[in-house]
């Protein structure tokens, strides 16, 4: 496991991932950051760049010129090693396995080698400090990349990584559900995606704001708009799997098959994670 430090981190921290080669979604987050004056040193990605919609070469390409930290999700693993899979842990057989066969070969078929040469130096998870806390990268699990880890995950298991990783903090994708889970002092942050909907019937995809206070962290997750018919009209153009354009405008999942059932349960219920969890701190 390559394993990147990045030392003490200091200011605002915006916290991303799932692009999903999704170039709108990707430019609105960037005037997001810059209105925020945050600059690249403190923007981090927890992977899966690449994904499901129509331009994944310019979304690298961005990504990479921005320079900003990211790690390696299990597509970007995947494509770097030449796999004629996405590595997404899907069962076999289902829908979003069927999809994969189309949208992975496409991803695969328009990078260039200067992309996948990135992704091969990409490393697997980043550890920092910032305000006192020790804090993990991961894109799904510790061990697991493609590990799926929800709010509804039962805490023993985070802890099992929280131990693992000797740390205090996670900030975790790959489920694409914004999410925070926390206990003992023990703090799991998922920002959810950018690249789709977090199925709660909006189109709006999610973002993180880290903040510290004295030894203190304050997190909120942060909803960003963007020209969704644009990029569902691009994927519609390159003849990507209808189910998943939809999905940018309806902001409802084609289905639940990786869902547990409590976030089964909450599909089509409007996130306001945005009210609710303002200013949480750690």
């Amino acid at each position: 496991m390559n394993t990147k430090d990045i030392g003490n981190l200091n200011g605002p921290l915006l916290v991303f991932g799932g692009v999903y080669s999704n170039l709108q979604a990707l430019e609105a987050l960037q005037e997001l950051a810059a209105g925020m004056n945050i600059p690249a040193e403190r923007i981090i990605c927890t992977g899966d760049v690449v994904g499901y919609c129509a331009q994944p070469e310019a979304v690298v390409q961005k990504v990479r010129d921005w320079g900003i930290h990211c790690i390696a999700g299990n597509v970007e693993l995947q494509l770097a090693s030449g796999a004629d899979h996405c590595g997404c842990d899907f069962r076999t057989g289902s829908r979003c396995d069927s999809f994969s066969q189309d949208w992975y070969p496409y991803a695969k078929t328009h990078l260039s080698p200067a992309s996948i040469d990135w992704m091969q130096q990409l490393p697997d998870q980043l550890q920092f400090t910032f305000a006192g806390k020790k804090v993990r990268v991961l894109h799904g699990s510790y061990r697991e990349v493609a590990g799926y880890v929800f709010a509804s995950t039962p805490w023993n298991e985070k802890m099992e990584i929280f131990e693992e990783c000797k740390s205090e903090v996670v900030l975790a994708g790959h489920c694409g559900l914004p999410f925070a889970d926390t206990a003992n002092g023990y703090y799991w942050l998922n920002a959810g995606v950018i690249g789709m909907p977090a199925n709660d019937g909006t189109p709006r995809v999610w973002c993180m704001l880290l903040e510290e206070f004295s030894t203190s962290i304050a997190y909120r997750f942060l909803p960003v708009e963007y020209n969704f018919l644009l990029a569902q009209q691009f994927m519609r153009n390159a003849g990507l799997p209808e189910a998943y354009a939809l999905t940018l405008s309806t902001g409802l999942w084609d289905n639940c098959e990786i869902l547990p059932e409590t976030e089964t349960r909450a599909q089509g219920k409007m996130l306001e994670l945005d009210r609710l969890e303002t200013s949480r701190y750690l």
